[in-house]
């Protein structure tokens, strides 16, 4: 059963511009036959890298990209080391969401790894 909704004219104009400059990114796709999650990094178990994420590539083919040494934990509670870490990395510079440095980023930001992952 299809029910109508009803949004204001504004919204709706607002809408169909969002969605006329992609400003929407679909949160699940397919992987290997399987249905995942886009965006959202996971811990790999037992894998080769500590966590990894599915994110679109430029041609839309769903990735999975792996990143961190699972043997080192990371102290990024602490300023000065979390300071060295992005001056290092270059994070200001990491744009593209399928590269390892990007998502190593992320997790060293200022928000908790728990909310991230």
């Amino acid at each position: 059963m299809v029910s109508e909704l009803s949004i204001c004219n504004k919204c709706a104009v607002a809408l169909m511009e969002d969605l006329k400059a992609n400003k929407f990114e679909l949160m699940e796709s397919e992987y290997q036959g399987k249905t995942v999650s886009l965006g959202k990094p996971f811990r790999t178990p037992g894998g080769p890298k500590k966590f990894a994420v599915y994110v679109k590539n430029g041609k839309g083919n769903v990735v999975k990209v792996t990143f961190g040494d699972p043997n080192l934990s990371i102290k990024r509670d602490n300023p000065t080391r979390k300071k060295a870490f992005r001056a290092r990395h270059k994070c200001s510079q990491k744009k593209d969401r399928t590269s390892a440095g990007y998502w190593s980023c992320r997790m060293w930001s200022s928000k908790p790894v728990s909310k991230i992952a």
